[in-house]
């Protein structure tokens, strides 16, 4: 079965950084695009950064939401079979719970999700 499993929420000062990881099984991890988004309390799930592929070596189309380009980057190690988030410059507004995501086989798989709070 998919399965993806978050983890490294915590709380953080804002200006702080913190990483999140996202490990994945139950499919060909390397083949297919991983994305994060996040869900604050009263607010639809948005978009945080994903990377879309197109062939798992040469094409990949990485982008971010407007609220967080130039503080987060999106990675992975197709070798572990993880992605990651590194959150830099964190902000209170970016406290939310944090959820990694893939669609496999017309199918959309979430993780449980992080929580990520952000205050001081």
């Amino acid at each position: 079965q998919v399965q993806l499993v978050e983890s490294g929420g915590g709380l953080v000062q804002p200006g702080g950084s913190l990483s999140l990881s996202c490990v994945a099984s139950g499919y060909t991890f390397s083949r297919v695009g991983i994305a994060w988004y996040r869900q604050a309390p009263g607010k639809e799930r948005e978009l945080v950064a994903a990377i879309a592929l197109t062939d798992p070596v040469r094409e990949s189309l990485t982008l971010y939401g407007d609220s967080v380009k130039g503080r987060f980057t999106i990675s992975r190690d197709n070798a572990k079979n993880t992605a990651y988030l590194r959150m830099n410059g964190l902000k209170s507004e970016d406290t939310a719970v944090y959820f990694c995501m893939t669609h496999v086989g017309g199918l959309d798989y979430w993780g449980q999700g992080t929580q990520v709070t952000v205050s001081s």
